[in-house]
């Protein structure tokens, strides 16, 4: 019997109807049981296993060293998330310790390569799947503050113990404690690939000094595959289709030729050999058997949808990191302006989103060691007692195609009060307070030497603006 919400019996059918709903994806066939004959219910670690991330990443390097597009992606990648380097906005009360921390922090990023390190670990990311960075003492940092990024291949993170075994506290060189938070990382003194990995010395990192970057795909996943995974067998069918189509015009471009003859089959034309090869020499004429004809084999490549293929495949390729075609390819012939700017939206978005999660998992982490050690020199000891203000990171902002227009609606969106200052800076990757205090000091000398500054106006060119001119 079964009873409603106040304890009274709820009259049923005692007739069953069967359940008949299903999902057509769910149904095993002969057309499709070939395609998901390597589905499986692998949890996130298992399915990223050892040998399986190891062979991704050879695959992966590999294809970034030999395929131009792969390596010009990647650059393109780690030069628009990275830029000149992230730059730290205090935002304490004092602006006089703002300024003094900002100076201070820019020095000691431009004395350990910040930048070209975190360009590296993009990447790193991409090709291998996740990066390692230690936080350590570096006693030839010039400064006061001798705290140094060392970058780790993800090779060198490994369990020491062969054949390597894993559990639910133990990942391939991740322990982890009950909560899932790492406690320490064993990493090999020596690249797997170096002469001396035969020694297998490790090092038990703790997890406050190590940083680990990659990207979650999935719940309960504590290593990382290459970003490009889905775009590997792709890259290969475009090498391998370029070298085909090349092969072909060449063959096609040498002087190949063969012997034919519309003779019958009675003996009537000179007997020949089959198979045979004669050499052609160059600007010579000569005869051929009696009752023989030469044709010459025509050109048909590179077939008229070589360039339509090649361009369905890189757009399919570069879906998996979300970057447009013009910018994966470095040309825009085949856009306007209006898509090209659609798609620089979609993918500046996704930058700004990487840029956030970089802040988050590295740039915090070592701002927060650089501070403490900061804190532990003469001129900062005050800093000990307070907990760290509030702060945020500035990135290079990005160009805009028609720098007049954005200057125009950069001036209405200040006049209507329907943005800030410190907003517009930003998008240039400027400190407001900095630039402001600048301007001031150019008014002021401009006022000294007697040179008018005149209000800027709303600036135009004479072109309307309309999405047709626009397109």
């Amino acid at each position: 019997m079964i009873l409603d919400a106040y304890g009274k019996p709820i009259k049923t059918s005692s007739r069953r109807v069967p359940i008949r709903a299903r999902y057509d994806a769910a149904q095993t066939t002969d057309d499709n049981k070939r395609h998901w004959a390597n589905a499986d219910g692998l949890s996130a670690d298992a399915a990223n296993s050892v040998s399986v991330r190891e062979i991704l990443r050879k695959r992966a390097r590999y294809e970034v060293a030999n395929n131009s597009y792969a390596k010009g992606i990647m650059l393109t990648l780690a030069n628009d998330t990275i830029g000149t380097g992230p730059r730290l906005q205090f935002l304490s009360k004092d602006d006089s310790l703002n300024n003094q921390i900002e100076g201070e922090f820019q020095a000691w990023a431009k004395a350990v390569h910040l930048a070209r390190k975190l360009r590296t670990m993009r990447m790193a990311k991409a090709t291998d799947g996740e990066t390692f960075a230690m936080l350590l003492t570096n006693p030839r940092l010039p400064g006061r503050i001798q705290l140094d990024v060392m970058l780790v291949e993800a090779d060198r993170v490994k369990s020491p113990w062969e054949p390597v075994t894993t559990s639910a506290n133990n990942l391939d060189g991740i322990l982890l404690d009950n909560y899932d938070n790492p406690i320490t990382y064993s990493v090999s003194r020596y690249h797997p690939g170096d002469s001396l990995a035969w020694y297998r010395d490790y090092d038990q990192v703790s997890a406050d000094a190590m940083i680990h970057w990659f990207r979650l795909d999935r719940p309960g996943q504590h290593r990382g595959v290459p970003e490009i995974t889905p775009a590997l067998p792709l890259f290969a069918q475009l090498r391998r289709f370029t070298l085909a189509v090349l092969a072909a015009a060449e063959t096609a471009a040498d002087v190949a030729a063969v012997l034919y003859t519309d003779a019958p089959a009675d003996g009537s034309a000179t007997p020949v050999d089959p198979l045979d090869t004669v050499e052609l020499e160059q600007r010579m004429a000569t005869t051929l058997p009696e009752g023989w004809r030469l044709g010459q084999i025509e050109a048909q490549q590179p077939a008229t949808t070589y360039g339509e293929f090649k361009r369905e495949l890189l757009n399919e390729i570069i879906r998996c990191i979300l970057m447009p075609q013009n910018v994966a390819v470095g040309n825009s012939s085949d856009y306007n302006y209006a898509s090209g700017r659609l798609d620089h939206q979609t993918y500046f978005k996704a930058i700004r989103v990487e840029q956030g999660d970089l802040a988050e998992i590295v740039l915090d982490r070592i701002f927060r060691q650089w501070y403490f050690e900061l804190s532990l020199t003469s001129d900062y000891q005050a800093l000990r007692q307070l907990p760290i203000p509030a702060y945020q990171w500035f990135w290079d902002g990005s160009e805009h195609v028609d720098p007049l227009k954005e200057a125009n609606a950069q001036a209405k969106r200040l006049e209507s009060n329907t943005t800030t200052l410190a907003r517009e800076f930003a998008r240039d990757g400027r400190d407001w307070e900095e630039e402001l205090r600048q301007r001031a000091r150019e008014t002021a000398l401009m006022r000294e030497l007697g040179i008018s500054s005149a209000q800027p106006a709303m600036i135009t060119d004479g072109r309307r603006d309309t999405e047709d001119e626009d397109q």
